[in-house]
């Protein structure tokens, strides 16, 4: 379903669905009215947010040193994790309010997969683009650059390849097996998959524990500019606007603090929105963000991405118009259900999820449209018309959220 598609028929399917989106939700989305009645004020005015340190967990950031937060009457409390699983535990037990978290990892815990299953909530989308699939310089001087040279010589060169991602329901798992997939190599039949949490990513393949590894930036371009790997492609290549992270908690967090949920979706909105309003401010954002509080790296290992610089550490630069975005007048912070469909589409691709899943039912439960709705109405953000959107990806396969359980069987390479 395109992104125009009238609410209509989704609203009756949403319903059917059992919907945890309330009817308020619901009106806001079509008509982009007021929130509603009765006190706004937050019911828990200080609000401990992970993140892990990455580029785009600049907006959760930035709301809270730029005071966006203050305006909604909560203090966001950022809180530096050290792992995937550490922020998935917090969020379980209760340690972490919300976090900056990978999109497929909100699902897998809703769903049993990957963890402790708790019922999960995805207040907004963080941020589009701006990951990267890195080779080892080692296999890139045997002629592995990207997709197709890296399967040429998987096939004969018959030692065992590994790829690293950051955890086995998360973004970065994904694209890396569609990408490997979408040139013919099998993730799990052709290789070795290990999970490796993001700022150790360039010194684990410094010492040669992976030929390749997915993960956001700025340790793509790191591995770069230490000299120990090349961009063979980045996720927005596989996915032009594709979702990323997400400020995610559990649906518990969300029905005891709906005001709160609330405000900090709007004040990281307001974030989002400073972060890709000027250059000036991308600077600002990176020079912030490289502090050790943060992700605790060099300005520019983090800038030259931020403002779409490229470089692929063999002499090729470019300048890339679908770099990460953290707004994008508000196209990217929307939660839309088809986005949390897809994931659910590869974790069933590749074994992950054993059964069928109702896509729809899923990802209406999960994705609080209507807190988001509200939130956006406070930050003054329009919303689409929509909860679906149409993509079509690399291999030129086009998703929609349509047909979920025939675009997972679709695939001629899977689990």
């Amino acid at each position: 379903m395109s992104s125009d598609t009238p609410f209509k028929p989704i609203r009756r399917q949403l319903l059917k669905a059992g919907a945890a989106v309330g009817a308020t939700g619901l009106g806001c989305l079509v008509g982009g009215g007021a929130w509603a009645a009765g006190s706004d004020k937050p019911e828990k005015e200080e609000v401990k947010v992970g993140f892990i340190p990455l580029t785009d967990c600049a907006s959760v950031v930035m709301a809270s040193v730029l005071g966006f937060d203050k305006k909604y009457g909560i203090k966001i409390v950022p809180s530096k994790e050290s792992s995937w699983a550490s922020v998935r535990d917090k969020l379980v037990n209760g340690e972490l309010d919300a976090a900056h978290v990978l999109y497929g990892l909100v699902y897998g815990v809703h769903l049993g997969v990957g963890g402790p299953k708790k019922d999960m909530a995805v207040l907004m989308n963080l941020n589009h683009n701006g990951q990267a699939i890195t080779l080892s310089k080692k296999i890139a001087d045997k002629g592995a650059v990207d997709g197709t040279s890296l399967a040429k010589l998987m096939a004969t060169d018959k030692r065992e390849y590994s790829f690293a991602q950051t955890f086995p329901t998360g973004t970065h798992a994904m694209w890396l097996y569609y990408w490997l997939a979408a040139h013919g190599v099998n993730p799990f039949k052709d290789a070795k998959i290990i999970t490796v949490p993001p700022p150790q990513m360039v010194a684990n393949m410094r010492v040669g524990n992976m030929d390749g590894f997915c993960v956001g930036e700025p340790w793509g371009h790191r591995a770069i500019v230490d000299g120990v790997g090349i961009t063979a492609a980045t996720t927005q290549d596989i996915w032009r606007d594709h979702p990323e992270k997400v400020l995610g908690t559990s649906a518990e967090w969300v029905k005891k603090y709906p005001n709160t949920a609330r405000a900090l979706t709007a004040a990281i909105l307001d974030a989002g929105r400073w972060i890709d309003a000027s250059l000036s401010n991308k600077q600002k954002m990176a020079e912030t963000i490289a502090d050790k509080s943060y992700v605790n790296t060099s300005v520019d290992v983090i800038n030259q991405r931020i403002l779409g610089r490229y470089q692929n550490g063999l002499g090729k630069t470019w300048d890339d118009p679908n770099y990460m975005k953290f707004f994008n007048d508000g196209s990217v912070n929307f939660p839309y259900l088809s986005d949390g469909m897809w994931f659910l589409t590869q974790q069933k691709r590749w074994g992950l999820l054993k059964s069928e899943p109702d896509y729809l039912a899923v990802a209406t439960q999960i994705n609080q449209i209507g807190v988001y709705t509200d939130a956006a109405a406070m930050a003054k953000v329009s919303v689409p018309k929509s909860p679906m959107r149409s993509t079509k990806l690399m291999d030129g396969t086009v998703w929609d959220g349509k047909n979920p359980k025939a675009y997972a069987d679709s695939f001629k390479i899977k689990a």
